[in-house]
């Protein structure tokens, strides 16, 4: 929330703006828990979730999709680390790194420090905590070397304090790409109209300011898709 403690802002709530602007509708931001948005669209209490959700083959079944950004991960470490690129599996031996267990950032990692020890590579420590506050901690003291998550989050977060700053991006589904999306109920029709939306903020350059505003321009699309192939696909 901004500083009057109701006006919602973000990434998510601009790219709504723009959507609603490109259609001509007047918006209604309700902010929501993450478990709440599957039901609320199916149902309709929502017209639409656009919440950093990943297009994925299941949720493909009971959704429509129309993309807005890439997903990404991204490494980042403190602001005066030595670390200057973590890109692939070698890059991890042997480094402390932050990760959210039961995850796709953890999956990735495991996948490549398994790949790691089959070379004879040092193994990865991997750091569970609880809050954002303790991996800040834990980065800033120099008892983890990097964390891994959401690029979104960590480009904020970057540009918010400047005390940490990115050394590496992987594709949210690696190894393949994959698409974070505007989420509408399946089959209501809406899914043709956001695109256009979409494609129109696109074109005149409102998308890349919303993009820029946040930090996120690395995970920019030339044009929004309806229904890529996802997760699992």
């Amino acid at each position: 929330y901004a500083r009057d403690n109701k006006t919602v802002i973000g990434s998510e709530s601009d790219i709504a703006r723009l959507v609603a602007d490109g259609l001509g509708l007047k918006l209604k931001l309700v902010p929501t828990s993450w478990e709440d948005w599957p039901l609320g669209v199916t149902s309709g209490k929502y017209d639409a979730a656009i919440y950093n959700i990943t297009v994925t083959h299941e949720r493909k079944t009971k959704f429509d999709f129309a993309t807005y950004r890439q997903d990404t991960l991204g490494f980042y470490v403190k602001a005066d680390s030595k670390i200057t690129s973590i890109k692939s599996a070698p890059d991890i031996a042997g480094k402390k790194i932050i990760v959210d267990s039961g995850t796709n950032q953890e999956a990735v990692l495991l996948a490549w420090d398994k790949e790691n020890q089959a070379k004879g590579l040092p193994a990865l420590q991997p750091i569970y905590v609880t809050d954002k506050a303790a991996s800040t901690l834990a980065i800033q003291s120099g008892r983890a070397d990097a964390t891994f998550g959401p690029n979104v989050a960590g480009a904020y977060q970057a540009k918010l304090n400047g005390k940490t700053k990115l050394v590496g991006i992987v594709p949210g589904g690696w190894p393949r790409s994959a698409n974070i999306a505007v989420t509408l109920k399946k089959g209501n029709g809406l899914v043709d109209a956001v695109q256009a939306s979409l494609n129109s903020a696109i074109a005149n350059g409102s998308y890349l300011k919303v993009l820029d505003r946040w930090a996120e321009s690395d995970e920019k699309i030339e044009h929004s898709e309806i229904n890529p192939l996802g997760l699992g696909d």
